[in-house]
């Protein structure tokens, strides 16, 4: 299963989606955004190429992908968000879009969470406890 065809295509596609934050500045030649949304910092794998994040405000999409030893339905809120390693989540949160092979889920800020096995019988309203595989993955949005 293919979660994106391109990075614009998947930008354009999300934008509704996307978390509103701060970006700070990058290293040279670092891979890495670092964009603080949600009251959390995250470490997002840049997929709009070097140069594109300029600092201070800015609109992710925020993409992972989830871990399916660590996802299933919740029986309700409140919304939660952890950061675990480098570039990886768990929480839980309130499902906002139910889509093939992803699910959008708002926990503290939204994320993108896609699957490449089955997704777990959720709809939109209902709640969900998730962790992601790392790296998290950040989209630059309009």
């Amino acid at each position: 299963m293919t979660l994106e065809t391109s990075e614009r295509e998947f930008t354009a596609r999300f934008a509704a989606f996307a978390a509103d934050g701060t970006l700070y500045p990058q290293r040279e030649g670092s891979p890495l955004l670092e964009f603080a949304s949600g009251g959390r910092v995250l470490y997002l794998f840049d997929r709009s190429g070097p140069y594109a994040a300029l600092p201070g405000p800015g609109r992710v999409v925020v993409h992972g992908v989830l871990d399916p030893q660590g996802t299933a339905p919740a029986p309700g809120g409140p919304e939660a968000l952890s950061v675990v390693g480098v570039s990886g989540v768990e929480g839980v949160g309130r499902v906002l879009a139910v889509m093939p092979g992803t699910l959008v889920v708002q926990a503290r800020l939204p994320l993108v969470l896609g699957s490449f096995g089955p997704l777990p019988e959720v709809a939109v309203g209902g709640w969900l406890a998730f962790r992601t595989l790392p790296p998290l993955h950040g989209f630059l949005a309009p």
